[in-house]
This record gives C-alpha cells, structure tokens and sequence, in this order.
C-alpha cells in the first residue's frame, strides 16, 4: 500500500500526489468476558472489505477501548487484540487504510455499561455512582454526571492508580498498540482520544449553554431543563418551531456562553495531553499520522483553541459535528445551515493549524430518507474544503443488497466518484448527485509519473478530459495521465 502522509493542509503520497480518505467508523462494543467471541470483530470480515472497496471506502476507523484493551493493568487481552490483528492484515489486502480510535463515551461503562472507555481500575469517582440507565439521552453523563467529571478531571490531572499516574498508564497503552501496528502497511495513525471531555467544567459549560439556548429560543424560564430535553425526544410540531429558531445566527449567540471554558480546557488540558501522547509515541515509532479531535463541547461550534504537538510534523485535525438534534427522533429535521456553521468554525481551525482535516465523526442517521440531502449537503461541503471523511457509523447490513438496491438508503448518497490520488493539486471537485455529474480541476505536476485516480462508483456514461490528457478504466478506478498544467475532467453517470 502506498505510505501516506501530510504536506500542508493535504494528504500526500510517497509519489507526491494529493490523497482524499473517504470510509466509515466502526466501534466495538464493551467485552464482559473473556469469552472469545466476544473479542472476535465478526464484522469486519473478509466480505466487509469487499464491499469497502466496492463502495469507494478506503479508510476505517476503528474504534478501540481501554477496557477491552488492558482489562486488568498490564494485562493486555491477546484475543482482542489478535482480533485487531486481523483486522489490518484484510484491511491490507484490499486497500484499506486504518486508524486507531481509542474510544470512550462518559469516560468509561461503569460496570453498567452506560458508557465506554477506560477499565475500572483506572476509574476514579471519588464515591459517586453513575446510574445504570440513561433518563432521557445517553450523553446527560456529561451534562451532570458526577461520576463522569470526577473521572475525566482524575485523568487530566494525571492523577496516581496502582503507582503510577493515570495519563502515564494511559501513553504506556498507546505505546503497546505503536509497538505491534505502526509497521503495518494499513496503518494509518493515532486517534488519540474520542472527544475529550473537561470533566466538572463541563458540567459547568453546559449549564451556561443551555441558559443561552432557552431564552433564545424563547421557552419559558419556568421550564425544567429535563422536561425541555425529554420534548426534544418527541417529534412534534412544537419541537419543530423550537428548532426553526436554531439558527446559524441563534447558534453564534448561544455558543460564546461556553468558550471561557472551552478553550481554558483546550490550552491547559488538551494541548499538554497531546504533547505527551505524541512524545510516547515517538518513543517507540516515528510512524503514522498524529490525529488530534476537538473536545466534546466543540462539536457544537465552540471554537477550538488547542495547539499541535511541536516538533511534530505529521498532525492531523479530527472534528466531529452533528446537528443539535442527532440521537433524537427529531434528527429528520437536521439543519444544513446550523451544521454548515460548526463545520465552517472547524474550518477556521484547520487554517490556523495548517494541518489536513480528516472528519472523524458525522452524520450518524434516522428512520426514513428525509435527513439524506442533509448528508449530500455535507458531503459536498467536505469536497469544496478537499477534506477527507469518516461517516459514524457502520451497521451491520449496511452493503446489503436486494433487488440491486441498498437496504440502507445511505450507501445510495455515500457511494460516489471522488479523487482517490490526484498528480498535483487539487483546484476543485464536486459531484451534482441529481444531475450524477463529476467534476475535477486540477494542476498537473510534470514530475509524478504515479496517474490520477478516480473512484468509479458506476460506469460512467461520458468522460471528458482536457486536450493531451488521457485515461484508461481499471475496474472501479478511472486513471488519468496528463502533461503539466491545468487538467478538466468531467463523469456523467
């Protein structure tokens, strides 16, 4: 497999070309026994690397946990991990880069499985007990979850379990996953952590977000906020007009509420926590991307203030966004101007770092086909920033076929052309889904003798490319040689 690398705000190749990762998020559920089967990713079989690579997905993020990982400390479970073994050697064989997501939602389950992440020895409550079932989301941990914060600030503050601080347990685990998948031809980086959270100030953040919200959308102060987020679960009219008033604008009003927060988190929390993974890492491999994600509270379009590692040259910036409504029935109302914005704020980020965005989470989904132009809208928005992407998330049947037709209507929005490796730099793509019409601008470097290449998700009606350019189809991939300068070419399918 061809290396991969960063130059800029792009991905790039051994060859010099510019690279465009598209796949999907894959998250293991919590082991609760030894048992191997439960260790086994059954899904990520042979039959799903075919169909990633029929589908154009050439990149997976696997999603991998702390206690799955090290149950007990320094006691690694070599099932699982020959399971992740496994994994990259199919990945390899069809072309399939991977990175490794180390996992956490709420830190960790708890031992009630109301959460995911770290093992219950390297958590820290001070006493307090995370309840056994979600009330009305399965996030409210974070909004005013005692249990929660009193982990994540024990965490940041590199607190002592067993001898040694949390954080360095923490870099050691990474440094055992470096040891054993930095060298494999699949390998594509280190996610460092899912979405971190500020622990107690996030409590904090999110009690000042949601005064915000409710007087700009105009609810009455009488309202609990529970009963308020317990109607968001209904899908209403009332519901629909209260989202109506979300608006870009409202959101730029509402979210400055946090950002004091926010961005004391991303300096004097997150950013050291970056630097300190990487050092470890290094120690052991100078191999793979360093990926950094924003916090959890930025999803939202919080500004991002961490800073990348020094003397690092290969970072990697991660964003997540969904609308406000995702995990709610009332997703099918997904905003494109309020998630455009978060992602416009993320875009600001990405040109401040200087770093390639490889977009770790978005998406996600709901009943019906109602939400799908909310998905071409973004994908569309990735291709006009050349950003690279990973849609949360697989489920099983999802390539399934019947009658010629996906089961899950996504794949027919997912499943499209885009530039796998282009000679030079990109100007622009798109793809107009009603029309299926292909677009591609770019400057050919004479000296890449590597073609372009093209992901074909059909065979296309009609190909046009520039005077002295040419191309040849092999299988799914349309591949383009072209003299330098400016190069056009044109898919109708």
């Amino acid at each position: 497999m061809d290396r991969i690398s960063t130059k800029g705000m792009a991905f790039t190749d051994q060859y010099g070309r510019t690279r465009i990762l598209r796949g999907l998020n894959y998250k293991h559920h919590v082991i609760t026994s030894q048992k191997p089967e439960e260790a086994a990713l059954p899904d990520l079989d042979e039959t799903f690397f075919r169909d990633c690579r029929e589908a154009g997905f050439n990149c997976l993020r696997l999603g991998v946990m702390w206690e799955n990982l090290e149950p007990e400390k320094g006691q690694y479970n070599e099932t699982y991990l020959a399971a992740i073994d496994r994994v990259f050697a199919l990945a390899e064989q069809y072309g399939v880069y991977v990175f490794l997501d180390m996992h956490q939602d709420l830190y960790s389950s708890f031992g009630v499985h109301n959460g995911d992440g770290a093992p219950p020895w390297a958590t820290v409550t001070d006493g307090h007990k995370q309840p056994e079932h979600a009330k009305l989301v399965w996030a409210e941990g974070y909004f005013w979850g005692k249990a929660v914060h009193a982990a994540f600030d024990h965490f940041w503050n590199n607190d002592p379990v067993l001898g040694k601080g949390l954080l360095d347990h923490f870099c050691e685990l990474w440094q055992m996953l470096a040891r054993r998948y930095a060298n494999c031809p699949a390998f594509l980086g280190f996610d460092l952590l899912n979405e971190p959270f500020p622990g107690a100030d996030g409590g904090r953040i999110f009690r000042k977000l949601v005064g915000k919200l409710l007087g700009v959308i105009a609810v009455s102060p009488a309202i609990k906020r529970r009963d308020f987020f317990r109607a968001l679960k209904e899908k209403t009219p009332v519901v629909k007009a209260a989202l109506d008033r979300l608006t870009p604008e409202a959101m730029a009003a509402i979210t400055p509420a946090g950002l004091p927060l926010v961005r004391k988190f991303d300096l004097e929390r997150y950013t050291p926590f970056v630097q300190k993974v990487t050092d470890a890492i290094r120690q052991v491999t100078d191999k793979g991307v360093i990926i950094m994600e924003n916090s959890y509270y930025s999803n939202l379009g919080i500004p991002y203030s961490a800073e990348k590692p020094r003397r690092e040259a290969e970072t990697v910036f991660a964003p997540h966004a969904y609308d406000f409504m995702v995990d709610t029935p009332a997703y099918a109302w997904a905003d494109n101007g309020r998630v455009g914005w978060i992602f416009e704020e993320h875009r600001r980020s990405q040109e401040r770092l200087q770093v390639p965005v490889l977009v770790g989470e978005w998406g996600s989904g709901a009943p019906g086909t109602g939400w799908l132009p909310h998905i071409d809208f973004l994908l569309n928005r990735f291709a006009d920033w050349q950003w690279s992407d990973v849609y949360f998330a697989y489920q099983k049947g999802m390539f399934a076929k019947e009658s010629g037709n996906h089961r899950a209507p996504v794949m027919d929005v997912l499943k499209r052309p885009y530039p796998i490796a282009v000679a030079g730099s990109i100007g622009s793509y798109s793809y107009a889904m009603p029309e299926k019409r292909f677009r591609l601008n770019y400057a050919a470097d004479g000296s890449i003798l590597e073609p372009t290449v093209v992901y074909l998700p059909a065979a296309p009606q009609e190909i046009l490319l520039s005077d002295g350019a040419s191309y040849t189809v092999e299988g799914q991939e349309l591949r383009i040689n072209a003299p330098a300068g400016a190069v056009e070419v044109s898919l109708q399918f």
